[in-house]
């Protein structure tokens, strides 16, 4: 599940532009052992925990559904490590948490940056 590649596997301290525009990826291995490939959206925190949230891609690189995967995210010996979110409360902070960024970034698109002069 750290198949990562272009990413030095520390999310919480990246300071890449890289992470949330596709380039990044990981490979997960499902309970029925199919592995599919998803692009990093981005690493956030909700109700006290980190969450990872994961784009799944087709065989030409895609997604055709919009569907998201999210996680439970940590670091460990300084590799990212996914756990599953157990339950529907936990869900429902992390989905919570996942549509915040999106509004943010929504937010950020829509108000044009100022001039520094």
């Amino acid at each position: 599940m750290s198949d990562f590649e272009s990413c030095n596997g520390n999310c919480q301290g990246c300071s890449s532009t890289d992470c949330g525009d596709g380039t990044a990826t990981i490979t997960l291995t499902l309970d029925n052992d199919e592995t599919v490939e998803c692009s990093i959206l981005t690493v956030f925190e909700a109700a006290g925990r980190d969450y990872i949230a994961l784009l799944p891609l087709d065989e030409n690189g895609e997604n055709q559904d919009g569907e998201v995967y999210l996680y439970r995210f940590k670091e460990e010996n300084g590799m990212p490590v996914l756990d599953n979110i157990e339950d529907d409360e936990e869900y429902e902070a992390a989905s919570d948490g996942f549509d915040e960024w999106l509004d943010e970034l929504e937010y950020d698109e829509l108000v044009p940056a100022e001039d520094e002069d």
